[in-house]
């Protein structure tokens, strides 16, 4: 059978005195598992692929709404922070192999400090016994950990450097934008987009690349380290993932269209209440408006919250399904000799440290749609307010050659309006 050839590849032997209860937990974790996450895999691939052909068969150029920023949210921040992106994702790659050496002394500590008989042992050149041994395994584990966290403080403190730097140019772009087109009909906005909508796109120039190399390394690290303990442990780990690249991503895009509506329903407050300050002769106006605006925004952010916190539910229930799997048929595999009780310690551990990179990068999509959400709308209100300004120039242009061709004697004109703003010459 097919199953049983997969097993065998994986080092795993069926045999008379295999439990039944065995072959559905192989079944899932080397077939049905493995089918769907290449599936998943091959579709978003595909979609991908789709995607970025018809984005380049239909760019067209335009003119940058803010001048200095890009229309893509990634050229903008490599445009200015491409040295220091560099160097970030050099530092996450240093973190890979410090990692891996905290996953794997635990092992040794128990294997072989531990539960073993074989002392005195050779350590450069010298006899050691059990408890010198155990010490020397011991700091070794200390100093990777020292290691670890040096190079997470380093990296966070430079990350923290490059999102204000990047977030004080954006705000200096985008207030000399507004600053340039005086004749903007929505001047109360740009308040909330200085103090809140800047505020995100700022943080995720940092983790715009290094994010996605340090958890996604950090992530396949940890697979490599469990599937060197055990490859059928390993491809139990990745059992649950195609229903999260499943379910996730259409929950979260549920969340951008509320994130959505909530920047635009924030403006129109915003606007309200500047109207309602410049009528200052007059209290009670305004104020059924702006209580039906605070009603709208609490509708929002509460369906936003149900549907975030559902998400994380959602998401823990599925990562606590895969150390069922480990219990029961690590378990079995230690009883049977197939795997050391270390190496199984060590995949638990491992798992528990697999579950929080996965996280972070649902979470960094998650902060990439809304990120993007909110660079499209800040780049498409002053691409508005460039249109209605061109708009107005444009009438005002036709309207002054129109009075000198009146006044020229060699070509009478006639003009006629038809609707407001449209100028005719006949």
């Amino acid at each position: 059978m097919l199953v049983h050839e997969v097993a065998a590849g994986f080092g795993y032997d069926y045999n008379d005195a295999t439990p039944d209860w065995v072959h559905p937990f192989i079944h899932l974790i080397l077939i049905l598992a493995p089918a769907l996450l290449i599936l998943v895999g091959t579709y978003f691939a595909l979609r991908g692929i789709l995607k970025l052909w018809r984005r380049r068969r239909g760019t067209k150029v335009h003119p940058e709404p803010i001048r200095g920023l890009d229309s893509s949210l990634f050229s903008s921040v490599l445009r200015y922070s491409k040295k220091q992106q560099a160097l970030m994702i050099m530092l996450s790659l240093i973190a890979m192999p410090i990692l891996y050496l905290t996953l794997e002394l635990p092992k040794q500590i128990v294997n072989n400090a531990l539960d073993s008989d074989r002392f005195p042992v050779v350590v450069l050149g010298q006899n050691v016994d059990q408890l010198v041994f155990l010490m020397l395994l011991c700091g070794l584990y200390l100093l990777a950990i020292l290691l670890n966290g040096l190079n997470k403080y380093g990296l966070n403190v430079f990350k923290g450097y490059v999102a204000e730097r990047f977030l004080r140019r954006f705000r200096l772009l985008v207030y000399r934008q507004w600053r340039s087109d005086p004749d903007s009909s929505d001047k109360s906005e740009i308040i909330p987009i200085l103090a809140q909508e800047v505020e995100p796109v700022g943080g995720f120039a940092a983790d715009m690349l290094t994010l996605p190399i340090l958890q996604g390394g950090t992530l396949l690290t940890i697979l490599l380290f469990m599937f060197v303990q055990d490859p059928v442990l390993g491809a139990a780990a990745l059992t649950v993932l195609p229903i999260q690249l499943v379910l996730l991503p259409k929950l979260q895009r549920k969340v951008n269209a509320l994130s959505r509506t909530r920047i635009k329903e924030v403006r129109l407050l915003g606007r309200q209440l500047s109207d309602h300050l410049r009528d200052q002769h007059s209290n009670s106006i305004g104020l059924l408006p702006t209580s039906a605006r605070f009603r709208e925004l609490e509708h929002v952010r509460r369906k936003i919250f149900r549907l975030k916190f559902f998400i994380k539910a959602l998401n823990n229930f599925l990562t606590a399904l895969t150390p069922f799997l480990f219990y029961s048929l690590g378990g079995y595999f230690v009883i049977e000799g197939r795997i050391t009780l270390g190496a199984l310690v060590a995949v638990l551990a491992a798992h528990k440290d697999f579950s929080a990179p996965l996280k972070e990068l649902f979470r960094y999509y998650q902060t990439l749609e809304d990120t993007r959400i909110r660079y499209k709308e800040i780049n498409g209100f002053f691409a508005n307010s460039s249109q209605s300004s061109g708009k107005v120039q444009a009438d005002d242009s036709a309207l002054e050659k129109a009075s000198q061709s009146e006044q020229s004697p060699l070509r009478k004109t006639t003009l006629s309006f038809e609707g407001p703003g449209a100028l005719a010459t006949q």
